[in-house]
C-alpha cells in the first residue's frame, strides 16, 4: 500500500468514528426536545435529502474539482459547522429546525467528502483492482468498527456529560479528518470536456451507468437491496419485541452481531473474489443475504435472529467491498464522481420506499411479513442481476480498462 493510504485510513477511521457518535446522539438530542414523531422524523429525514436532491450534481461538481481540496474542505466546513450547535446547546438554544437544518448540512458535506474519496483512491492506488479490494477491504473495516461498534455508545455516553460534548467531539474528528487529507498525495484532476454545462456533465454520467449492463448491475444491487433493508429495519424492533421477547439490551446485541457479521465479510471479501471471481462472489453474496433474511423471518428464537443478521451483515460488509472495489477498477477517472454518486443517489431514493412497504405490510398483514417480502426481493434481484455481473463481463471490463501493454517486434 502507498503511504497515503495510511493516512486515508486514519482520517476515515477518525471521522467514522464521529459519525457513530453522532448517529447515536442526533436523535437523543431532538428526542430532549420534543417527543412528537413528526418532529423526530424531520430530523432524520434531513439527513437523507442531499443525495435525493444534489446527488448526481454533486458528483459532477467532484469531477470538476480537485478531490483531495473537496475532501480536507468539506470537513473542514462540518468542523466549524459543528461549533453553532454545540454552542447553541451550551447556551440552552437548541431548536428542532436548528438539528435538522445541521442533519441536512452534516450530510451535504457528507455527500461531496464520500464522492471525492470514492473517486481520490483509485488514483492514489494506481486502479490496481487487487490494491483498490485491499483498500476497500480495510476502509470498510474501519468504518462498521467505528460507526457501528465505538462510535454509538460513546455517543450516548458523551451526552451524559453534557448536550454539546458529542457535538464537540465530532467536530474534532472532523477536523483532525480535515487535517490528515489535507497531507495527502495531490491527485490528477480530470479535465471536464470543454462547453460542457454542469447539467450536461451530471446526464452524461448518470447515462453511463445506465447503458452499461454491469454498471447498472452494480446500482441496482444495493438500491434493491436498500428497499428490502429498510423494508426490514422499520419493524426489526417490534419484531424483534412482539416474537423473539427481546428488551431493548437484547435489541441492541441483535444489531451488534449484524455489525460483527459486517466486518468478517469485509475481512474475507478478497479472498471471496479470488476464488471464485468477482461476479460469482457478488451472485454468492446477494444470496446470502437473501436466505439470512428468510430465516431471520422464520427464526424461533433470538439465537437463531442474531445468527442470520449475522450471516446477513457477512454478505453485506463482502459486498460492499467487492463492487465498490470493481467500480473504481473499470470507470475513467474523469467520470469517477459521477458514476459513484448516481449509484449511492439510487440507493438512497430506494430507502424511503423500503420503510413505507415495510410499514404497510406489517399494517395491513403480520409482523413477520415484511421480512417474507424483503427476502423473496432480494433474492429476485440475485437472479435478475446475476447475468449483468457475471466473471465473463467483469474480466471483460477490466481488460478494457487496463488494457496489455503490446510488445515490441524484435
Amino acid at each position: 500500500m502507498p503511504t497515503g493510504f495510511g493516512r486515508l485510513w486514519t482520517a476515515q477511521t477518525v471521522s467514522s468514528l464521529g459519525d457513530g457518535v453522532m448517529h447515536a446522539a442526533l436523535p437523543l438530542l431532538a428526542l430532549t426536545l420534543t417527543r412528537d414523531p413528526m418532529a423526530l422524523a424531520v430530523v432524520t429525514a434531513a439527513g437523507t435529502l442531499p443525495w435525493l436532491l444534489f446527488g448526481v450534481l454533486g458528483g459532477a461538481l467532484v469531477d470538476r474539482w480537485d478531490r483531495r481540496r473537496t475532501m480536507w474542505m468539506a470537513d473542514a466546513a462540518r468542523a466549524l459547522l459543528l461549533a453553532i450547535p454545540a454552542a447553541a446547546a451550551a447556551l440552552d438554544l437548541l431548536s428542532i429546525p436548528l438539528l435538522a437544518t445541521v442533519a441536512f448540512l452534516l450530510s451535504l458535506g457528507g455527500l461531496f467528502f464520500d464522492t471525492a474519496a470514492t473517486a481520490y483512491l483509485p488514483d492514489l492506488l494506481g486502479r490496481d483492482p487487487a490494491l483498490l479490494e485491499r483498500a476497500n477491504s480495510r476502509l470498510r473495516g474501519a468504518q462498521t468498527a467505528m460507526s457501528g461498534f465505538a462510535g454509538p455508545p460513546a455517543g450516548s455516553a458523551l451526552l451524559a456529560l453534557g448536550r454539546s460534548v458529542p457535538l464537540l467531539t465530532d467536530a474534532l474528528s472532523f477536523a483532525v479528518s480535515a487535517l490528515l487529507v489535507r497531507s495527502l498525495p495531490p491527485a490528477p484532476k480530470p479535465l471536464p470536456q470543454a462547453g460542457e454545462s454542469l447539467l450536461r456533465q451530471a446526464r452524461a454520467g448518470a447515462s453511463y451507468v445506465f447503458r452499461d449492463r454491469l454498471l447498472l448491475g452494480l446500482a441496482l444491487r444495493p438500491a434493491v437491496g436498500n428497499i428490502a433493508f429498510l423494508a426490514v429495519e422499520t419493524v426489526l424492533a417490534l419484531f424483534s419485541h412482539d416474537h423473539l421477547g427481546i428488551d431493548t439490551f437484547g435489541f441492541g446485541l441483535l444489531l451488534t452481531a449484524e455489525a460483527a457479521g459486517g466486518l468478517l465479510g469485509a475481512a474475507i471479501a478478497s479472498n471471496l473474489g479470488r476464488r471464485l471471481g468477482t461476479g460469482t462472489a457478488l451472485t454468492c453474496t446477494a444470496a446470502v443475504e437473501g436466505l439470512a433474511i428468510l430465516g431471520l423471518a422464520s427464526a424461533p428464537n433470538p439465537y437463531v435472529a442474531g445468527l442470520a443478521l449475522a450471516v446477513c451483515g457477512a454478505g453485506m460488509g463482502a459486498t460492499m467491498v467487492l463492487a465498490p472495489s470493481l467500480r473504481q477498477a473499470i470507470v475513467p477517472a474523469h467520470l469517477m464522481g459521477r458514476v459513484a454518486s448516481t449509484s449511492r443517489m439510487l440507493a438512497m431514493c430506494a430507502a424511503p420506499f423500503g420503510a413505507f412497504l415495510g410499514g404497510w405490510l406489517a399494517t395491513t398483514h403480520d409482523v413477520r411479513t415484511p421480512l417474507y417480502a424483503a427476502a423473496a426481493l432480494l433474492l429476485t434481484m440475485t437472479a435478475l442481476t446475476a447475468t449483468m455481473t457475471t466473471n465473463r463481463r467483469i474480466e471483460a471490463a477490466l481488460r478494457t480498462a487496463h488494457p496489455e501493454p503490446t510488445k515490441s517486434p524484435l
